[in-house]
């Protein structure tokens, strides 16, 4: 194919947060249509999008382009100082993408001022590699020639010249119909002549057509906050700069047709290419210069005779092995090591961990090292859920810890494996719907009301876009139909809906790279709490082959502790990891349904449910957490196992072999691993093979599951069963492989369930208080308050002598905490404990004369009085 005679090397896409309005999944189809052989993408100050538009391109058979429109400043990068030009940066290879992340990179470790910047020292440093267009008006050689400093603009032209080299440094021209562009593009045209450096022609793209001109303005307007209606707000004058035609281009640059020409020069210049999922393993080093596997193995082994007893069985022994083999195979020692490592130190730091979460929890090995809690081989648990050597993907490794310390683990492998090398992940928020239309209504300026009511109205349906809500609700519709105004606000909300807001932190994300992680992805500073995050989402990450370890706060985990630490502070003892897990009065909380406070199992259904199951086993719980979705609840399956667990439904088992895996079930299939187990055991399926066939099932593949059933019954025929029975057990397999949950999960979640609901049935006082001191949520707080009262569990009002910052146990009662008390907070709250320190206060007028008013204020008084806070005090 011929491909067209023009390249866009200066376009912003939706990563250009509320600047750009391109998807990059519409650019590509643009770009093919115009028959271009590449795509590039050169946002602002970022490389957010970079690796979505790499792959996204190269699978469509094009070239992607990788740069970034930086800022330069004429000041030190580290002074705070205002006053930058923009330049357009283009990687040309690896060396020069590793150059433009670490420019981006320091832009905003180092030179974040009101904006990312970079000086020319770091210019200096890291131009290898790249190639320098001298971007738009705001670019620092046109911006001089509009501003009649022609002496200046050569000075600066002839430095990036000489710094980039004669073939990496163009001059940029544009024609996009602002006059002062006009202007200048005939001085910057001279100028090239006069220093011979080329001419590129680019369009600034900030939109993909022309008539997206207006939505982009109300995205420029959501940006800065402003109304269209504001004189005074940003404007781009023009409505040219959408993504134009090959044609377009070489019409609006009949005059310098080179101009143009140089565009694809450039492109064949970028020979960009990422070496994807080729996954780069962080490394555990030993002080000793040790082997991680060697260690890792004899730590392993170490917890396999203290957890299971010097005599293991021949099962454990066998699995034990296999999976040693495999984890050393995928080179995956140094993660076990340093998660190993990591639950180590918040153990000795008295940071509660959790018992494990996600697929890790079917790893003996995992639950050797003390990564997880539960013995896989006692729950039928499959280390091939986790980690199969037929896959390539790396799997993540799940821990939970503490909400409220989490960061300090966070902070000790920062601080183990180098700033350089650790940070957590950026994630992306986007313009949903509902919040879509509030923003372009604002921008419009249209009454609060009315947009207020017409955001409802396209939201009352979960996960359906704003066009579908219009055809599918009959208000919505009406309004669209009969309201130039809403049918405008709906037509701009429809065009920006979906596109990148803002960024933020992703929960539990985690990296930890063997090299520095400039190597591979840019790092990003958040403006609020300045944390250094990655510029590459999730998937990116997972795409340059870096490993994310998945590190969260539960907060179920410090209401655990809290009720522990209360226990304690009454003399009394509890190891939460040792008590029995069928313990009777557990059970009948459980099936009361009196579970307010119990992690999982707050919700009217679940307690529903509870009620009607009566679990009096760990196994019904886990079950319990299974069978709680959208699928089994919608398909029936919930009450078919309640009926099955009380005999109202016969239990039957097609082939009676499969007894042994579905009897905790009551002969249901709720659990994938059920499937993956009937199928080697029954059918001679390898764990690889089975997980293969479950993934085939969940997603109907007809041709692999006709060919897998074939295997299935010839397998199990081998195994005496009769064809008749395999082929009806296969089907039944079949059926509920879409309802299959990971049984791994939901076992270690179960376990934090039951011991919530163990400290609950038998230290109630103590575990509401906990609740109570950990909860922020005023209407949270207020169920909490709510179940004291039915648990007859007196609740002591807030003392301004007496009350600590949370709540307290007072014999039998709670003592309501300062902090709780609405209108109060923490800082105030914090100021009075200390402020009151030995000396209690005596009167009001004591009070308010040592207090710092700043800290109590006129409200926090009045809210303390409104408590009964001073009650006692004024009684005295």
């Amino acid at each position: 194919m011929r491909y067209a005679d023009f390249v866009h090397l200066h376009l912003h896409t939706e990563y250009s947060l509320l600047d750009g309005a391109i998807r990059i999944s519409e650019l590509i189809e643009r770009a093919v249509e115009f028959k271009m052989p590449s795509v590039a993408i050169t946002d602002h100050s970022n490389l957010f999008g970079t690796v979505k538009l790499y792959k996204e391109v190269t699978t469509a058979g094009l070239k992607p382009i990788i740069g970034c429109e930086i800022n330069v400043t004429h000041y030190s990068r580290f002074e705070k100082t205002k006053g930058y030009y923009h330049l357009i940066l283009l990687s040309k290879d690896m060396t020069g993408y590793r150059n433009l992340v670490k420019i981006v990179t320091q832009a905003y470790t180092e030179g974040f001022y009101y904006k990312p910047s970079v000086d020319r020292q770091l210019l200096e440093s890291h131009s290898k590699g790249l190639i320098a267009l001298s971007a738009c008006l705001k670019g620092e050689v046109p911006y001089l020639l509009n501003h009649e400093q022609p002496d200046q603009a050569r000075e600066i032209a002839l430095w990036y010249k000489e710094l980039f080299g004669a073939d990496n440094y163009y001059i940029e021209i544009q024609e996009n119909g602002l006059p002062e562009q006009t202007a200048v593009n005939k001085k910057l045209i001279t100028l090239s002549k006069e220093l011979d450096i080329k001419l590129v022609a680019t369009n600034d793209c900030h939109y993909l057509n022309k008539d997206d001109y207006t939505a982009h303005d109300i995205l420029i307007c959501i940006q800065t906050g402003k109304t269209v209606d504001d004189e005074n707000r940003l404007k781009f004058g023009t409505d040219q700069l959408y993504f134009k035609s090959p044609d377009e281009m070489k019409t609006a640059f009949r005059e310098v047709p080179e101009a143009v020409l140089n565009t694809r020069e450039i492109a064949e210049k970028c020979n960009l290419t990422f070496e994807l999922y080729k996954f780069k393993l962080p490394e555990y080093h030993l002080s000793d210069g040790g082997s991680p596997d060697s260690y890792m193995e004899e730590l392993a082994r170490i917890g396999l005779k203290e957890k299971i007893g010097e005599d293991p069985t021949q099962e454990y022994v066998e699995r034990f092995d296999r999976e040693l083999k495999i984890i050393k195979k995928m080179g995956l020692s140094s993660s076990f090591l340093i998660v190993c490592d990591c639950n180590r130190f918040a153990r000795k730091k008295g940071i509660p961990v959790g018992p494990g979460r996600g697929t890790i929890t079917g790893s003996l090995v995992a639950y050797c090292l003390g990564i997880t809690n539960l013995d896989p081989l006692k729950y039928h648990l499959l280390f091939e859920c986790f980690l199969d050597p037929d896959r390539l993907r790396i799997p993540y490794i799940f821990v939970d810890f503490c909400r409220d310390r989490r960061g300090e683990v966070i902070e000790y492998i920062t601080q183990k494996y180098g700033i350089d090398h650790v940070a957590q992940i950026v994630t992306f928020g986007t313009m949903l719907s509902d919040v879509c239309i509030r923003d372009v209504g604002r921008a419009l300026n249209l009454p609060y009301s009315e947009v207020d009511k017409i955001a409802k109205l396209a939201s009352t349906t979960q996960y359906i876009t704003i066009k579908e809500a219009i055809e599918i609700e009959p208000d919505l519709k009406k309004e669209y139909t009969t309201s130039e105004d809403i049918k405008k606000l709906l037509d701009i909300a429809i065009r920006l809906e979906g596109l990148s807001r803002d960024t933020s932190t992703h929960a539990s994300g985690l990296i930890i790279s063997p090299v520095p992680l400039t190597d591979y992805t840019p790092i990003y500073k958040t403006p609020i709490d300045e944390s250094r995050i990655t510029q590459f989402d999730t998937n990116s990450i997972e795409a340059i082959g870096l490993i994310k370890f998945d590190f969260s706060g539960l907060k179920i985990l410090t209401i655990i502790k809290k009720t522990i630490e209360y226990i304690e502070e009454l003399n009394k003892t509890i190891d939460i990891d040792k008590i029995s897990l069928d313990d009777r009065k557990t059970f009948e909380l459980l099936s009361s349904g009196h579970t307010t406070g119990v992690f999982q199992l707050e919700s009217d259904g679940m307690r529903d449910i509870l009620i009607k199951m009566i679990p009096n086993c760990f196994e019904d719980l886990i079950a319990l957490v299974s069978l709680y979705r959208p699928g089994p609840i919608e398909s029936g399956m919930v009450e078919d196992f309640i009926k099955h667990k009380k005999g109202i439904i016969p239990i039957t088992y097609e082939v009676i072999e499969s007894k042994e895996y579905l009897n905790e079930t009551y002969g249901l299939i709720l659990y994938k691993e059920q499937i993956m187990w009937i199928a080697n055991k029954i059918a001679n399926f390898s764990m690889g093979k089975s997980e293969i066939m479950r993934k085939a099932m969940l997603i109907n593949k007809h041709l692999e599951i006709k060919k897998l059933k074939g295997d299935f019954i010839a397998g199990a025929t081998e195994n005496g069963i009769k064809e008749h029975k395999a082929s009806k057990l296969f089907d039944l397999m079949t059926l509920f492989a879409k309802y299959g949950f990971n049984k791994s999960h939901a076992a270690a979640y179960a376990l934090i369930t039951y011991q919530t609901a163990y400290l609950k049935a038998h230290y109630p006082v103590e575990f509401m208080t906990a609740n109570l001191s950990i909860e922020y949520n005023p209407d949270k707080l207020a169920t909490l308050i709510k179940e004291c009262r039915a648990m007859n569990i007196e609740l002591l009002p807030p003392d301004i002598n007496n009350s600590d910052i949370q709540f307290k146990i007072i014999g039998n009662s709670i003592k309501f905490g300062l902090e709780a008390v609405k209108g109060v907070g923490v800082d105030a709250t914090e100021s009075i404990i200390s402020t009151r320190g030995t000396s209690p206060f005596i009167s009001l007028e004591d009070f308010v004369t040592r207090l710092d008013s700043q800290k109590v204020n006129k409200k926090v008084l009045e809210s303390l009085i409104k408590s009964g806070a001073f009650d006692l005090l004024i009684k005295t």
